[in-house]
């Protein structure tokens, strides 16, 4: 009988990962980041452990959504006051805040538990080609 291996975080290995978005899709940029984040790109993939890897995105701001989407979806938040609901469509969102844009789609995409939220802080995006995370050695990922 073969045993399943669950991961610990003791022997969890962590690499790091740079992606270029200029002209990728933010939808397909979004689910293929959050699956590496996740870690169930990995064959020690565990669903209560943060079994994932870092990713810095760089070129944020040159992200792009297809047909008319930048016009149509919209973007909801609300202050919590009455009458504090503000809306702004996909193609203000883009150009004020251009790496809040490419964050929100790749965190909707991860788990809205505790979990969830440790793994977004591997997440690093920079809406320019420069990042502070040399050092590190990031690998590029190639996203399909």
């Amino acid at each position: 009988m073969r045993q399943t291996t669950m991961a610990k975080e003791a022997t969890i290995e962590r690499k790091w990962y740079v992606v270029d978005a200029t002209g990728l899709t933010l939808g397909r940029l979004a689910s293929q980041v959050a699956t590496v984040l996740r870690g169930k790109n990995k064959p020690t993939y565990t669903p209560h452990v943060d079994t994932g890897d870092y990713v810095v995105i760089i070129n944020a701001e040159k992200v792009v959504m297809t047909g008319k989407k930048l016009d149509k979806v919209k973007y909801y938040h609300h202050s919590g006051f009455l009458g504090g609901l503000k809306v702004k469509t996909a193609r203000q969102f883009q150009e004020q805040n251009p790496t809040g844009f490419v964050e929100t789609a790749i965190k909707g995409m991860l788990p809205h538990n505790t979990l969830g939220r440790q793994q977004a802080k591997k997440l690093f995006v920079y809406a320019g080609s420069e990042h502070p995370h040399a050092a590190q050695k990031p690998v590029e990922l190639k996203l399909k």
